[in-house]
């Protein structure tokens, strides 16, 4: 019997094309279980998108007692879905900050109905949850990886973008044209015209308050920088970051233009000091030597010599030390439930504002609801600075995140923070979380960019860095 010689590779060519045929239905199956995962990113995006959008719409829109705003009906409708994916633990384990911000939002609830009886308290209460717990959740279930974070990174920043034209015209001409453009639709925030500095307007823009301006654009520097720059050429990098850096000066309030300094500061001190690895510790150092310095050589305290040598207005400044003041004889005396929204006891020339963020919730809830909205915030901040194990992208996305924080602190000794940059404030702390669900060594999500022309021993150096 004879076999033809094209025996072998007529059947070799029917195995290959068997398995051709095998992996391009296996890629097919594969496209079809990815494509709900894609569907859903959109949507994530998109909503990444709306939320914060609907932060630079100044409209108010009564409803019965209630102040409602556009970012308080998107938060109200990603509650549920932001509830469900925490519970069952997709947006990773529940952490101290979770439960942190639950209690406060808890107690808030029992201090005002102590003081303000419960009718009261559960309006109130109310909104306070869905301003607290409810931004924190939405950063924490929508940003869950690298891309997610770069995401909101690029949109804050194009929010800032769009609001700088008419910020500069404000500045310059003292006529708000788009708040009062979002009025010529609905109730808006009235115009507040405060003095001008240096001859030009204090800029408001969409919010209650100059000062809320530059909060919100402040938010945006260090991300803007370290993560809109990740793998960017300098004069990209630069560019968007002096159009962030515009926009707050706009603002010409000393609180937010010291966070955006100090968050300057802090990015050079890392690329000068980019080779030693305590870099950190020395920066802490020198922080104390300082600090030890003007305690004993000036006859000022510290927070005297800063607002006589650097605040905007010295009398503003003095405004804060004189709110510190009060504001702390006002916990002593209401140490677990605060005064709720009474005022709090002062002298008649001072305004009733307490312009510290970090002090106000201990007047109005007392000593719990204060320690508990820092707590929140430490958990989160140390835990990101003592993560290890990062690959250079997600080490960078850290250490924006970390600025961020650090700058938003600084600024909420000097800011209360309210509306929409209390919002803003929550999402970004929720949205650093998944740093600490990104496994030791587990390279970050596709879509990296590697630097441009960094070294790979350098990036070694990076990745196992610390902000310590």
């Amino acid at each position: 019997m004879r076999v033809s010689a094209s025996t072998p590779t007529v059947a070799a060519r029917r195995i290959r094309q068997r398995e051709s045929f095998a992996a391009s239905a296996s890629a097919q199956e594969q496209r079809s279980r990815d494509q709900p995962e894609r569907a859903a990113k959109r949507g994530l995006s998109a909503l990444i998108v709306l939320f914060l959008c609907s932060l630079a719409i100044p409209w108010i829109i009564d409803i019965g007692p209630l102040r409602m705003s556009v970012y308080r009906f998107v938060l109200i409708a990603a509650l549920l879905p932001c509830l469900v994916i925490w519970i069952n633990g997709k947006a990773g384990r529940i952490r101290v900050a979770d439960v942190s911000l639950l209690l406060f939002c808890l107690w808030c609830f029992v201090s005002l109905a102590i003081v303000h009886g419960l009718g009261y308290s559960l309006q109130s209460a109310g909104i306070t949850f869905i301003e607290t717990m409810c931004p924190f959740l939405l950063g924490r279930c929508l940003i869950r990886n690298a891309d997610d974070f770069h995401v909101a990174a690029r949109v804050l920043f194009v929010v800032v973008l769009l609001l700088l034209p008419f910020a500069a015209y404000e500045s310059f001409t003292g006529h708000n044209l788009l708040l009062q453009m979002f009025a010529t639709v609905m109730s808006s925030f009235p115009d507040y015209a405060m003095r001008p500095r240096w001859g030009l307007r204090r800029v408001q823009a969409v919010f209650e308050h100059p000062i809320l301006f530059g909060v919100f654009c402040c938010s945006a520097f260090s991300l803007t920088h370290l993560v809109l720059g990740y793998g960017k050429s300098m004069a990209s990098r630069w560019t968007k970051t002096g159009v962030v850096a515009a926009a707050v000066f706009l603002s010409l309030s000393s609180g937010p233009i010291s966070a955006m300094a100090l968050q300057g500061l802090l990015i050079f001190w890392n690329w000068l000091l980019r080779g030693i690895e305590i870099r950190w510790k020395i920066l802490y150092g020198g922080f104390a030597g300082v600090y030890m310095t003007i305690s004993l050589l000036s006859n000022q305290s510290v927070p005297e010599f800063y607002v006589h040598y650097f605040a905007f207005s010295q009398d503003t400044g003095w405004d804060r030390l004189f709110i510190w003041q009060y504001g702390t004889a006002s916990v002593a005396a209401h140490p677990l439930f605060g005064i709720g929204y009474n005022d709090y006891v002062r002298p008649e020339w001072m305004e009733p504002s307490i312009d510290m963020f970090w002090l106000i919730n201990f007047v109005r809830f007392g000593i719990p609801g204060g320690v508990l909205m820092l707590l929140a915030f430490w958990s989160v901040f140390l835990s990101l600075a003592f993560k290890r194990g990062l690959d250079d992208r997600c080490a960078t996305y850290r250490m924006a995140h970390l600025l961020t924080m650090t700058g938003l602190f600084v600024a909420g000794w000097a800011v209360h923070f309210w509306f929409a940059p209390y919002v803003l404030f929550l999402f970004l702390l929720g949205g650093g979380v998944w740093l600490l669900d990104t496994p030791e060594g587990s390279p970050s999500h596709a879509g990296a960019r590697p630097p441009a022309r960094r070294p790979a021993a350098r990036r070694r150096t990076v990745a196992s860095s610390r902000f310590t």
